[in-house]
């Protein structure tokens, strides 16, 4: 399998998507974990990067629902990693309107696409919850 050192940032974080983890960069010059990928830290502009993989675990921080014509309604939400970066995806398994701010979530990759899976987010059971 291809070292994800080897590849661009976008490149390696698809083929962490690939693989089933939600991978995200981490600055060991100043402890912050740094999200969309990139080639250097965008507060520090350190370029000493590295990979890690979530744990898949965050918090809804802000949600709306959009509405399209001839479609179903879907959510659009910004979830607060647990590992400390906030990004954008989807909440999936429940109705867009009962996406809550301050719920519980978990990763799920959606695989519509082999070639380019994408994390969205599920809400956690509340047995989870409580482990």
């Amino acid at each position: 399998m291809e070292n994800v050192k080897d590849l661009s940032p976008l490149a390696a974080y698809v083929e962490y998507c690939k693989r089933g983890s939600l991978a995200y960069q981490f600055c060991p010059d100043d402890g912050t974990a740094v999200f969309y990928p990139r080639v250097i830290n965008p507060v520090s502009g350190s370029p000493n990067l590295e990979w890690r993989v979530s744990k898949g675990l965050g918090t809804v921080y802000a949600s709306t629902f959009v509405h399209k014509r001839g479609e179903e309604p879907y959510n659009v939400s910004i979830i607060e990693v647990d590992e400390g970066y906030r990004m954008m995806s989807r909440v999936e398994e429940t109705a867009p309107d009962k996406v809550k701010i301050g719920m519980r979530v978990r990763v799920r990759m959606n695989r519509e696409d082999e070639n380019r899976p994408y994390p969205v987010f599920v809400p956690m059971e509340t047995s989870d919850e409580q482990s």
